[in-house]
């Protein structure tokens, strides 16, 4: 039975899809799962159940018989990837089917506290990667102690840039052929300076620190810089958006716009990082693994203490289930061993379903998928007609804006939305409504008729 965390390392997919499918199938499903595959290098996370349902909604959204055939395609993929998985298991031998066992036994004793997660090995045994290439950068992301966010976003740039090099191994890569790279982002793939910047970072490291290339000295055409206007809902497109949303999702939303909090600094809140008594949200590790203070809407606080009360019902579930304890930031679990079965530590917006850690393979419950909040705000933005591209950012940007309109000073703006330079904050007096500026089109001085 599949679950919405289950995850699927097929690498060689395509090459059992020309052996097994028919022909006149085949060309349908490559599409199907490649597009299926992007979309889950855009969410930077590996190809999951979760993923997978949201992308079939997405394309039967958009083509009822095109997402009838993407989910074909997928079912195929999902079944035999799993299948694949299990052969190569049993490749392994019993010594593997041994170590697996003790790892299954430590699981086990980890959710009833026995163990502590440093007795663990830190990384998944069974997502080394695929090529040699891939196992070097894998072992340097980890030595660093990335992110696993981090390291998504390297493999796939450095999934690109193989196929890049090819006929070439990347060992044989050079900073001439980093730099054609890049300039082809830029001039053909017409990607923004953060995305070419992103691929810049990612090469380089996977170059430098996994292969231990020396690149030398390099140019290449930048990406053209051009200055965006974000986009603003007024408050009462802002009620028109919430009143297509319900219950959780709701509140998730209201508390977005009421706090200006990026998507996921909402979707990893905890228990204590709402402070009711003083009215503040803490954002702890936000962008730039930087904490702050904002505030928490007054008009909320009944609400999300009613949250909290049937999230305290679905914690002591857990705990007698024995379920694992919550993911906890990197070394916190080794400092304080049962912080993650503690009420204080569970996530304030938990997953209805328990999904695999991505890391240690072990099954517990994590917070609401980014992908299944997105999908939600843009559907609530559709039912109320608005002609906006609307998506979870968008809350923030209008909190911004709205504050500056009330007469919020942009210093204060500034701590509010953890921006590390006013500059950031300065492009939402772009697109305020400033009070007494008196402007009006010359259309408008013409008069009647």
């Amino acid at each position: 039975m599949w679950r919405d965390g289950d995850i699927v390392h097929f690498s060689d997919w395509k090459s059992v899809l020309d052996r097994e499918v028919a022909e006149a199938e085949q060309r349908g499903f490559e599409w199907s799962i490649v597009g299926f595959l992007k979309f889950c290098r855009s969410q930077h996370a590996p190809a999951s159940v979760a993923l997978a349902k949201v992308y079939i909604e997405k394309c039967e959204r958009q083509d009822q018989s095109r997402g009838k055939n993407v989910r074909r395609a997928l079912r195929w993929f999902f079944l035999r990837g799993r299948r694949a998985e299990g052969n190569k298991m049993a490749e392994n031998g019993e010594a593997e089917r041994g170590k697996k066992a003790e790892v299954a036994k430590d699981k086990e004793k980890l959710a009833v506290g026995e163990v502590r997660r440093s007795d663990h090995a830190p990384v998944a045994k069974s997502d080394l990667g695929g090529a040699d290439w891939e196992r070097d950068l894998i072992v340097a992301i980890r030595n660093k102690g990335f992110l696993w966010r981090t390291e998504q976003t390297y493999r796939m740039w450095a999934s690109r840039f193989a196929e890049h090099m090819q006929p070439k191994s990347p060992y044989a890569a050079a900073g001439d052929d980093v730099a054609a790279f890049l300039s082809k982002l830029a001039v053909e793939k017409r990607a923004s300076p953060s995305t070419q910047k992103q691929a810049l970072n990612a090469l380089v490291f996977f170059l430098q620190e996994g292969l231990k290339q020396d690149l030398g000295q390099f140019d290449f055409r930048r990406a053209r810089s051009r200055q965006s206007i974000p986009t603003v809902l007024t408050p009462a497109e802002c009620r028109r958006v919430f009143e297509g949303l319900t219950d959780t999702t709701r509140l998730m939303a209201e508390l977005m716009y009421g706090t200006g909090l990026r998507l996921m600094e909402l979707l990893r809140l905890r228990v204590h990082h709402l402070d009711f008594e003083r009215g503040q949200l803490k954002v702890f590790a936000g962008k730039g693994n930087k904490d702050r203070l904002t505030v928490l809407p007054e008009l909320l606080q009944t609400r999300l203490r009613a949250h909290l009360e049937k999230l305290k019902l679905l914690y002591e579930k857990d705990r007698a289930e024995e379920l694992p304890g919550v993911w906890l930031p990197e070394g916190l679990d080794r400092k304080y061993a049962n912080a993650g079965t503690s009420w204080l530590w569970q996530w304030f917006f938990p997953s209805r379903e328990l999904m695999l850690d991505p890391v240690t393979k072990i099954r517990r419950r994590h917070h609401v998928l980014e992908g299944t909040f997105q999908n939600a705000i843009r559907a609530a933005a559709a039912k109320a007609g608005l002609t906006k591209r609307v998506t979870p950012h968008v809350l923030r940007h209008s909190f911004a804006t709205h504050l500056l309109e009330t007469g919020t000073d942009i210093r204060t703006l500034q701590e509010l939305l953890g921006h590390q330079s006013v500059e950031t904050t300065q492009i939402y007096t772009h697109v305020m409504q400033k009070p007494g500026l008196g402007v009006k089109s010359p259309f408008d001085t013409l008069g009647a008729g």
